[in-house]
């Protein structure tokens, strides 16, 4: 599996212990591997590196308020991404009108999400199935139907 999305030059990437509380050793390592995609999402909503930095941060946060009740879930992937996905709209909301969004809306359907996932962000379907917690074979479906449906948008 490759990862495509490059992080932003003022990112904290060195110090991400410091920032995030210590929950467990899965915690640490879902940080990990999520975090760097989830601020290659949001800067698609608030191009501001230090904005998209902050509102991942925010996500993480709750997150791990939550952590135990994440893991016991059927799709820990899939709980922690609408957790990831409301704290951006809810922080866009509370940014609304602000420059950089392209006049998208946070508020997309899912389908839309792997759009910006895929063609945005540059990430292949199983990187999306890891991050959103899906199935590589569902989601490349989807993205084709997107493609279909959105095509003549485009």
């Amino acid at each position: 599996m490759t990862d495509r999305h490059v992080p932003a030059a003022d990112s904290a990437s060195a110090d991400r212990s410091a920032e995030l509380p210590y929950v467990s050793v899965e915690f640490a390592a879902f940080c990990e591997l999520h975090e760097p995609r989830y601020r290659s999402y949001a800067r698609v909503w608030f191009q501001e590196p230090g904005a998209a930095h902050r509102v991942v941060r925010l996500a993480l946060h709750a997150i791990a308020a939550v952590w135990p009740t994440v893991l016991e879930s059927p799709n820990p992937a899939a709980e922690a991404w609408q957790i990831l996905r409301d704290t951006v709209t809810e922080q866009h909301n509370g940014t609304a009108g602000a420059a950089g969004t392209g006049g998208l809306r946070p508020d997309v359907e899912g389908d839309e999400d792997l759009a910006i996932l895929h063609y945005v962000v540059g990430l292949a379907t199983p990187e999306i199935a890891d991050v959103m917690g899906g199935d590589t074979a569902s989601i490349t479906s989807q993205l084709r139907q997107t493609h279909r449906r959105r095509a003549t948008d485009w």
